[in-house]
Formats: C-alpha cells, sequence, structure tokens
C-alpha cells in the first residue's frame, strides 16, 4: 500500500514556492471540490475550494512575503475516533517577513515563525476533504511586539522539532497503537486532580505516563516549561484554578504514527470561567476550548508535549477581543 502521507506533504509544503498560475490546479488536484477547512479564530469555518483559497492561502501569501513552511511534525495514520478515516496530523512554522496585515494583525516587517497545529482528513484518492487548523496568532503579536496579555507563565521559544529530529514523515509503524495506548491513558487519567496540589493519578513517577525530564511546548498566552513540576507552575495551577470544572477529551482525530500520536478537539473542552486568567477577572460564563496535543514517547513514557490552542476563540468568548487590544499597542 502506497504511504497516503506523501501527496498531501508534498502538496501544503510545494504550494508556496509554485508559480502563482499553477496554484488553483494544486488547489483542485489535492483539495476536495467541497472541503472544509476549520481555521483558528478570526477566520472560523471555511467551506469550499475557493473559499479556502482566498480565505486561508491567500492572506498568508500576502501576509508573509516569500511564505516557506517549515515540518517539524507530520505524521499520519487511522482515526480511532469518529468521523475514522485516515488524518494527517502536522506541526508546521510558516516562515516569511510579515509586511502586510494578517486576518487584522498589523505587521513587524520583520521575520515571522508562525507557528501552526494541522490536521487533514486523507480521503482513498488522496484528496483533503477536511481540515482542522490552529494557527497561533497570539504569539505572532508577540513577535510584533504588539502582545496584548501580560508575560508569559512560561518560557517564550521557537516550537523546536522533536529530540530525535524523526518528526516529519516518521519510518515504522511498530509502535503506533502502543504510542496512541499510552496517550490515552494519560489523558483519561488526567481529567481529574487534587484541587490542592492540581496532581492527577499516575502522571508521574517510576510508573507515571511522563518521562522525568518531558518538555512541554505551550502556545503564545502560556509559553513552555521543563519536567512535571514546571508544568504545574508555568500552566496548570493557574488554568485549574481559573477552570476548575474544566472537561476535556471530546475529540474529533486521536492517531499514532509509530512514536509520535496527536489528539484534537473542536472543541476539546467546555468549562465555566470562575477565576482569574491571564489578565482577566472571572466571567462566571461558559466556554469552550479548541485544542491539539502532539506527543512523542520512548521506552512507555511521553517526552514532549506541543500544544496549540484558539486562545483567540477563547478570549472572545470571555468579551475581549485581542486582536483590536494587540493593534492599539502601537
Amino acid at each position: 500500500m502506497s504511504d497516503f502521507r506523501l501527496a498531501p506533504h508534498s502538496f501544503l509544503n510545494s504550494f508556496w514556492t509554485a508559480d502563482p498560475s499553477e496554484r488553483m490546479k494544486l488547489i483542485s488536484r489535492h483539495l476536495r471540490e467541497n472541503v472544509v477547512f476549520d481555521v483558528a479564530c478570526p477566520v472560523n469555518r471555511l467551506s469550499g475550494r475557493d473559499a479556502v483559497l482566498s480565505g486561508f492561502f491567500e492572506p498568508l501569501q500576502s501576509a508573509l512575503s516569500h511564505i516557506r513552511r517549515r515540518d517539524e511534525i507530520f505524521i499520519g495514520g487511522p482515526n480511532r475516533r469518529e468521523p475514522g478515516g485516515h488524518w494527517i496530523a502536522s506541526v508546521t512554522h510558516y516562515v516569511g517577513n510579515f509586511e502586510a496585515p494578517l486576518f487584522g494583525i498589523k505587521p513587524s516587517g520583520h521575520l515571522v515563525f508562525l507557528r501552526a497545529g494541522e490536521f487533514y482528513r486523507i480521503e482513498p484518492d488522496g484528496q483533503i476533504s477536511e481540515a482542522k487548523i490552529i494557527l497561533d496568532l497570539l504569539d505572532l503579536m508577540r513577535q510584533t511586539g504588539r502582545f496584548p496579555l501580560p508575560q508569559m507563565l512560561g518560557t517564550e521559544m521557537l516550537f523546536p522539532g522533536p529530540a530525535t529530529h524523526d518528526g516529519v514523515l516518521p519510518a515504522g509503524q511498530t509502535d503506533s497503537e502502543k504510542t496512541l495506548d499510552l496517550c490515552e491513558a494519560m489523558l483519561a487519567d488526567l481529567k481529574a486532580f487534587d484541587p490542592e496540589t492540581f496532581t492527577s493519578k499516575g502522571q508521574t513517577g517510576d510508573d507515571g505516563y511522563w518521562h522525568d525530564d518531558m518538555l512541554w511546548y505551550g502556545p503564545g498566552g502560556i509559553g513552555s516549561n521543563y519536567r512535571w513540576s514546571g508544568f504545574e507552575k508555568d500552566h496548570r495551577a493557574s488554568f485549574l484554578t481559573a477552570f476548575p470544572d474544566r472537561v476535556g477529551g471530546d475529540h474529533y482525530c486521536r492517531i499514532g504514527n509509530g512514536n509520535f500520536a496527536a489528539v484534537s478537539g473542536w472543541p476539546s473542552m467546555t468549562m465555566t470561567h470562575q477565576g482569574d486568567y491571564l489578565g482577566e477577572p472571572a466571567t462566571g460564563k461558559s466556554l469552550t476550548l479548541r485544542v491539539m496535543d502532539f506527543y512523542r514517547c520512548a521506552s512507555g513514557k511521553i517526552m514532549e508535549n506541543w500544544v496549540l490552542l484558539d486562545y483567540l476563540d477563547l478570549f472572545q468568548q470571555m468579551g475581549r477581543d485581542l486582536i483590536e487590544q494587540s493593534n492599539k499597542l502601537d
């Protein structure tokens, strides 16, 4: 059986360097006519090839001059969740000089690395029929010097590739099921936590899911951290204090590929805003959160976790327009 990952990988990378006269041909060859892209706020749903071209590809092409795509993870596998099928999952950066507004965000005139998490459903004929994409536009605002939230809880950094440097089209599928089993077991136990210590069953220690030297790469607003203590201090404590009733794991896609796994929900999480969070006082509102998680595992432990969250959508539900606030920071 041919590797279903190869055609979408080639398309998603070659589109940006193709002659303008060839781009619509590539779109027609690789996207279903009735394709649906769900993109992070403020883009949201795009239906059909023309809408995807004008609402996603062309704005990036116009805003980031000489745009290129740099994949850090590009994996694929059968989806354990409804609606099934074969899916691709990717952590990538869109790289270019930010010279024109993007989705209302003012440009910097300088080099930017716009990180993205992407999930694509691949049909048997190799065409993409559905996509879910989180662009970390909040981190893009940080790169322009117009960050509308308080200082990040963790460390601001470019998302690195896997420490093993094998995240793009990894060879070998023998551990795919085992890898996804490990991540699913971790997620199941992560749901319940001690409200005083913010710990959950089975996460750490000799029999825990996470390696002692775990790395957690978080999105704009949170930042990245090291080891479970860093994860609790720089992310989990503040998040669970603000949203103590959060329920997650409502995923449309869960795939494994060798030592890698990826899961996503649109939205994945429901919760009530009961405490201050990133400078926003508790609103008491019921909220949802779009989530993407990418994992690298080794020797029965989770070693690295890349996380994309649609925080522009989350804060919009709280009543804040982060793009508007960012643009006022000149």
